[in-house]
């Protein structure tokens, strides 16, 4: 290994053919069958267009993926499964953007699963994504639909671990991954130092590809991982925000690539979320958030703050009050951090602190409740928040913490660019509204 070995890798994530109309953003094709959402089994009685009887048999897949996929109870896809998966899995390049909770990882999953062709000491799938939790979510999501392939191996590469025990992964042919999940630092410097063997790439996805491209630093990672990679390879990139601009980079990386967005960004807002905030001085907000917990039916919340600081010490606020609180930030080590998430996703905890490296993609599916402490500091950062509430158009309830004239334009913003109406909360709200029954 190279002199890199030692080296502080930049852990970024607190820094701070078109099918119009967003048809990708629609809701399942059943409306009372369970769909393959993100890990997440999805029932509606209404909203569904288009796509009555379309199954995952349709698409053709291995019966070992097909077989898991009827374990996990999943029979229709949603409207971006259904419209992303005939082609990807023929190995074209796609650029979605739909709505957070719509099963865009299991497009990319099934759709790489479906063309692999295992070869030991192969690296045949890239998957990128711009937080450590998000990389351990994706591995169990490779995990769950490869469950009868055993031959396929997922590993997953993320700063805050030993680079070392990476290298040794990749080195012995019989452990190195077929699928490599990781974050664009630490992966970065595996392909720099010639450790990873990208020669063999088939597959290149980004996932929350708008996060990593927007940023300087992390875009460079990427380019040069891409860079590495055989020309001729399949590239899939996915987002719930997609701006116009960083659409224009996405396609550089792309040949001719299916192209899905919402391009009437009032869709983008969820159904079935109620959306509300609170006025109240800075110095109110422990009360008021004690009251809510209190008073508020909940399976679990997930409460955003600003900063590494302000997780600490809210965390221990509630502790301190008898909740069932845990945080989830940067500043942990990063053992303890995937520790803490799968014992919130194992709901050991009801409700988590954490900072936005929880705000995109981060898949928990008895979130019902978000409290924006901390007002978001834009739209885009508000949308993946609260998107972590009401999963696939399921119900649930956010919450945002108004207390300066700055938060009071964001809120203003978010109300105008998605179309949608954020009162004030009431004194009261009917728990039929926010809890799934």
């Amino acid at each position: 290994m190279s002199s890199h070995d030692n080296e502080e890798l930049i852990d970024y994530e607190d820094e701070h053919d078109v099918i119009p109309n967003g048809t990708a953003s629609a809701a399942p094709a059943n409306g009372t069958a369970a769909s393959a959402v993100d890990g997440e089994v999805y029932k509606d009685k209404k909203n569904f267009s288009g796509i009555h009887s379309t199954g995952f048999r349709d698409f053709l897949l291995k019966p070992e993926l097909l077989r898991a996929i009827s374990d996990l109870g999943f029979e229709h896809p949603s409207e971006v499964q259904q419209e992303c998966i005939p082609q990807a899995v023929l190995g074209m390049d796609v650029l979605c953007q739909a709505k957070s909770g719509h099963g865009k990882t299991a497009v990319f999953v099934l759709a790489t699963l479906q063309q692999l062709e295992p070869v030991n000491g192969e690296v045949s799938v890239i998957v990128l994504c711009h937080t450590r939790e998000l990389a351990f979510q994706i591995k169990n999501e490779y995990t769950r639909f490869a469950k009868y392939m055993p031959d396929v191996r997922v590993g997953t590469f993320y700063g805050g671990t030993p680079v070392q025990k990476d290298a040794e992964t990749l080195r012995d042919k019989t452990r190195c991954p077929h699928i490599v999940v990781a974050t664009p630092g630490r992966l970065n410097a595996l392909t720099r130092d010639k450790v990873l063997d990208a020669k063999n790439v088939k597959h290149f996805i980004l996932d929350e590809c708008d996060k990593m491209l927007e940023q300087l630093d992390m875009r460079r990672d990427v380019q040069e991982i891409f860079r590495a990679t055989p020309h001729h390879k399949q590239v899939m990139m996915f987002s719930a925000t997609l701006a116009k601009e960083i659409r224009a980079t996405c396609k550089k990386f792309m040949a001719n690539p299916l192209e899905i967005f919402v391009d009437d960004e009032a869709k983008l807002t969820l159904h079935g979320l109620q959306q509300h905030y609170v006025k109240l001085d800075e110095n109110a907000k422990n009360r008021k958030l004690n009251e809510l917990l209190d008073t508020l039916e909940f399976n679990q919340v997930v409460i955003f703050v600003k900063s590494v600081a302000r997780a600490v010490e809210l965390d221990k606020l509630l502790v301190s009050c008898n909740f069932p609180s845990i945080s989830i930030h940067s500043g942990l080590a990063q053992e303890e951090r995937i520790n803490r998430y799968t014992a919130f996703k194992a709901f050991e905890k009801r409700i988590l602190v954490a900072t936005d490296i929880f705000g995109r993609g981060i898949d928990v599916e008895r979130v019902n409740i978000v409290i924006n402490y901390d007002c978001p500091p834009d739209a885009d950062s508000y949308l993946h928040r609260v998107g972590r509430a009401g999963r696939f158009g399921t119900k649930g309830l956010a919450i945002t913490f108004q207390s300066s004239e700055a938060d009071q334009q964001v809120m203003s913003a978010i109300q105008q660019r998605f179309e949608v109406a954020v009162p004030e909360l009431p004194d009261h709200i009917d728990p039929a509204t926010y809890m799934t029954s």
